[in-house]
């Protein structure tokens, strides 16, 4: 039951209009952390706190609040004055002080005329239901399945009859920039003029209470000096009065916190981050669970847009809430959090309806809209407040205690690809090419041939051109052949001409001039209205000390810009006789972030026997960096075998993940390959076994045309639980100008992919390919079209 009671909460904060985790329940905002702090700013600050002024006025209510919802069941007074007898004789009852607050907060939404088939009610109601039913026992879920239904009938009759008295109050904290209209709004709310205000300076000069009456409900605002806009001259008089108001809440915290902005000066230029940061460092990222950001001066003309014409309102308050939204999410460093924001309109001209509330551009009934936002949030919190939930939801940055997926980090390590020699061929591809070194080249036994021109090859017949391509195609293979063995040849000879340079390096005489430094082709780089090209930023030269370094290209940067902000490093060396090492990495820098990737290896190589390399991988995830730590031994026992053996160590988030492989891999001629492995990997008290098996036969021309199909089979055990998968994949030349890969994988869960791609050089099958991608994508419109219509019959 506690991961279903985390997910509820969790539910309560995001995307919600209201939060019912009430400020007062954390200690955080009012602690005593900073009353040194606060003690060093008494002297300032305390003329600004005033004595709290007390003035209440009762307010009548629409008559329409009073109609009766038919659709509810009657109650007789006996069960109602039963019902409230009881509630009153069992206090320590939590379902039935529950029950209780829900007649209130149904007596309430008559007295503000509020539907019940508001948004907000059903939200409200279904998570007091859902919090009720977590703490109830299994005798009581019968009562509290229709204590709802039950707590609505009973409010209708206690408002037909007055009695009891509604005791309902609410404490309101208001904040905001000076200016905004913060105490214009409480005068709207209560109809009257309770503060002071003024349209060219500031009015209020001290906290104070305002207290008073609407509809039945009790409402406290606590009035504050207006902020001044964020500058750093600013910033000592803004975090004053925030450390003010923090001491006057202290004892009696507020229920709910207004935040106020305008709406007329909503814009991406005019930012309040710097002054929602420092609320937030005062007050704590607490402050933002029950706080909801009203807009003033919601019916001001709205601006042009970039055609000349007036922006749609609607469109242009939700960009303004949603620029809203995103300051307060980098003040929290938290994307999670989802703030309700209310439109206000407290000009005496704006238009009203006929009962005589100010009605906004959109037809919404702002002030009772914000009173039933207060309603909802106070009733969630006094319930969460009764059953004593805790907040296990904390805002700021996402935590970094990530963990790698054991699986994932097996599969890393037994397709690990070692250290390869310094010649740059593949073990087996030089597995083949000696075997064939001893035969003679058959492309220079091969007679001469007349190269045909196109007017002469369309002359020829049907059987003659197949016969003529043929020819064509088998002397072209033995010529790449060739060039493979002469280029394998020649990296030989460069290897142990370089030997022989280091043991004659004694002699200066031997010594060869360092080569010309040889300049690399220029980088693409992205369009710009600069008449000279900033392509030279990023030449770079390629000399004979085998380190290559260059830029690392922004395609995305801005114009008059450089461009690049990293680095990319690139180097093979000899260290001395069969030892090499290689170093590759990157490493990214921009006002943010820092970015590194780099791989070191090194490996010792015998010619004809072992071969042995270490790595070390470094790479940042965020504010951690992922180590890891590898060694691998290449054994060939016997002429067409080949044993692989490797470990691993990773470190990440200061947990240390250790894994092991064994790899076998034998060559049957120039045809059959077959590569058995199995491996573990152990960290965080978890273990993953898993092995493979692969069989692959190739062309007969490989490696010069790459023609294979091979079949594996993987076995993967993890958490008590085993997982068998297979899967083809096919390389193919289905002729001279036309290449298809498929692959294809299924595994024991019944999941499993498809995948078939084809290329081609005729104009003729690339036009067919178009064809039947037009035809597919018709098909499936009309499919979707009869689907539309079955639906609606």
């Amino acid at each position: 039951m506690k991961g279903f009671r985390d997910w509820v909460f969790s539910q309560i904060l995001s995307k919600s209009l209201v939060s019912s985790t009430p400020i007062s329940v954390t200690s955080s905002f009012y602690d005593e952390g900073n009353r040194d702090e606060e003690d060093n700013e008494q002297g300032h600050s305390s003329s600004s706190v005033a004595s709290p002024t007390s003035s209440a006025s009762d307010l009548s209510y629409d008559s329409q609040s009073n109609q009766r919802i038919s659709t509810l069941p009657q109650v007789s007074d006996t069960e109602v004055f039963q019902s409230e007898d009881n509630v009153n004789g069992r206090q320590k009852d939590n379902l039935a002080k529950v029950e209780h607050l829900q007649i209130k907060f149904f007596r309430l939404l008559q007295r503000l005329g509020q539907s019940q088939e508001n948004l907000m009610v059903p939200k409200v109601l279904y998570r007091i239901h859902l919090a009720t039913l977590i703490r109830a026992g299994e005798p009581d879920l019968k009562r509290v399945n229709i204590s709802s239904r039950r707590a609505r009938a009973i409010a209708i009759q206690q408002e037909e009859n007055g009695t009891p008295q509604l005791d309902f109050s609410c404490r309101i904290l208001v904040v905001g920039k000076t200016g905004v209209g913060k105490s214009a709004t409480i005068n709207s709310i209560f109809g009257q003029a309770k503060t002071t205000t003024d349209a060219f300076r500031p009015a209020t000069n001290c906290i104070q209470e305002v207290v008073g009456t609407v509809n039945g409900l009790n409402l406290t605002f606590i009035d504050t000096p207006g902020f001044l806009p964020s500058s750093t001259s600013n910033v000592k008089r803004n975090k004053r009065i925030m450390l003010s108001i923090k001491r006057f809440i202290r004892k009696s915290p507020p229920d709910i916190v207004l935040y106020f902005e305008r709406l007329d000066l909503m814009n991406s230029a005019n930012s309040d981050l710097p002054l929602l940061k420092l609320m937030t460092e005062v007050f704590g990222t607490e402050i933002w669970f029950n706080t909801i950001v009203v807009m003033t001066h919601s019916s001001s003309p709205i601006p042009e847009g970039p055609n000349g014409y007036a922006v749609n309102y609607e469109s242009y308050t939700s960009q303004c809430t949603n620029l809203m939204q995103h300051y307060i999410h980098q003040a929290v460093c938290d994307s999670r959090l989802e703030n309700p924001v209310l439109l206000v309109e407290n000009h005496p001209h704006c238009p009203k309806n006929i009962v005589g509330e100010r009605v906004l551009p959109n037809g919404l009934v702002w002030r009772s809209q914000l009173l039933l936002f207060c309603i909802c949030t106070k009733v969630l919190g006094d319930v969460n407040s009764i059953l004593k939930f805790q907040n296990s939801v904390e805002l700021g940055p996402a935590s970094s205690a990530r963990v790698p997926s054991l699986p994932h980090l097996l599969s890393t390590l037994l397709h690990q690809r070692p250290v390869s020699d310094p010649s740059g061929i593949d073990d087996e591809v030089e597995e083949i090419l000696l075997s064939d070194m001893e035969e003679e080249d058959e492309y220079d036994t091969l007679p001469s041939i007349r190269i045909l021109t196109k007017s002469q090859f369309e002359k020829l017949s049907k059987s003659q051109k197949k016969d003529y391509l043929d020819e064509m195609d088998y002397r072209e293979t033995l010529y790449l052949k060739k060039q493979l063995k002469e280029d394998y040849r020649r990296r030989k000879e460069k290897l142990l001409l370089n030997e022989q340079q280091l043991l004659n390096s004694d002699n200066s005489d031997d010594q060869q001039a360092p080569t010309e430094p040889v300049l690399l082709p220029d980088m693409a780089v992205p369009p710009s209205f600069d008449s000279d090209c900033p392509t030279h930023r990023y030449r770079c030269f390629v000399a004979d000390d085998q380190w290559l370094v260059r830029p690392v290209l922004d395609p995305q940067g801005w114009d008059h810009d450089v461009g690049f902000d990293g680095i990319n490093l690139e180097t093979t060396t000899e260290i001395k006789k069969n030892v090499y090492a290689m170093i590759v990495g990157q490493m990214n820098k921009d006002k943010h972030d820092f970015g590194i990737q780099s791989e070191c290896s090194a490996a010792y190589v015998d010619p004809i026997g072992p071969t042995y390399s270490a790595s070390l991988d470094v790479q940042s995830a965020g504010k951690d960096l992922i180590c890891t730590v590898r060694s691998n031994t290449k054994l060939r026992i016997v002429k067409h075998n080949i044993t692989d053996c490797g470990v691993s160590l990773m470190s990440f988030a200061k947990k240390y993940y250790v894994g092991a492989k064994l790899q076998d891999t034998l060559l049957v001629g120039n045809i059959l390959k077959f590569v058995m492995s199995a491996g573990l990997m152990e960290g965080s008290r978890q273990v993953a076994y898993g092995g493979s098996f692969e069989a692959a036969i190739r062309g007969g021309d490989y490696p010069v045309r790459n023609d294979n199909l091979s079949l594996t089979a993987t076995v993967l055990s993890f958490n008590k639980e085993t997982v068998l998968s297979g899967s083809l994949q096919a390389d193919l030349r289905l002729s001279r100008s036309t290449r298809a890969t498929v692959s294809a994988n299924l595994n024991s869960r019944g999941m499993g992919k498809i995948c078939i791609k084809t290329s081609s050089s005729e104009n003729l099958q690339i036009a067919l390919v178009a064809v039947f991608s037009v035809l597919k994508a018709l098909s499936r419109r009309r499919g979707a079209n009869y689907t539309g219509k079955d639906v609606r019959d």
